[in-house]
């Protein structure tokens, strides 16, 4: 679905990605790269493929629209190294031309050495481009000038069927301050989103990005 935010046209992908094509560049949210691994180690039973096809869905996404730029808004990597961060490490070797960008969040701890290995540009507390600036958690104020576009929360609706079954997918979240991603990840929980006068929400089907 393309829409138009602040005089730039924006696409909203289903597969819980936005690309701005005036700047040929990818964004994404809670990658959460390394979750899987971490749970596997605690012992709790984890599909060791989710990393992998989550990369896969990346890589789909790389394909279709070409960008120069992949910018990661936060939690990219949701643990210390593991085998999960290996996988990645292969996965970033093949596309070394692409420019990676990572808006550092709460779970990015990896040291400095780490991310420059895997060619990691990383920008704290933010990243800002045209009329917008990209940042993990939602600003508390609407001090900015640059309308935020954030991450963090991994926002959901909940929408409500003919037959009054309750359906809940993730979302993109436009306010009237400031924007959510949806995780990438699909390996994530879901933080229920209630807009207000004025807000667009707009859900992510497994068939497509719908407006609700």
């Amino acid at each position: 679905m393309t829409i138009t935010s602040h005089g730039e046209e924006l696409i909203l992908d289903k597969e819980r990605a936005l690309y701005l094509p005036q700047h040929q560049l990818l964004a994404i949210s809670d990658l959460h790269l390394g979750k899987s691994a971490h749970f596997r180690q605690a012992g709790v039973q984890v599909p060791a493929t989710i990393g992998q096809s989550d990369l896969q869905r990346l890589s789909g996404l790389i394909e279709k629209y070409r960008p120069k730029t992949l910018l990661i808004t936060g939690d990219m990597f949701h643990h210390g190294l593991n085998t999960d961060i290996d996988d990645f490490s292969n996965w970033r070797n093949a596309y070394a031309d692409l420019k990676l960008l990572l808006v550092k969040g709460n779970h990015d701890k990896l040291s400095h050495a780490d991310y420059t290995a895997m060619q990691i540009e990383i920008h704290d507390p933010s990243f800002c481009l045209g009329p917008f600036c990209f940042i993990h958690d939602a600003p508390k104020n609407d001090a900015d000038e640059l309308y935020p576009i954030s991450g963090h929360i991994h926002p959901g609706v909940t929408i409500v069927g003919k037959a009054k079954q309750r359906l809940k997918f993730p979302c993109f979240y436009f306010g009237n301050s400031y924007a959510v991603l949806p995780a990438f990840s699909l390996f994530t929980g879901l933080y229920t989103i209630y807009p207000k006068n004025n807000e667009r929400i707009f859900a992510v089907t497994p068939k497509a990005v719908v407006e609700v």
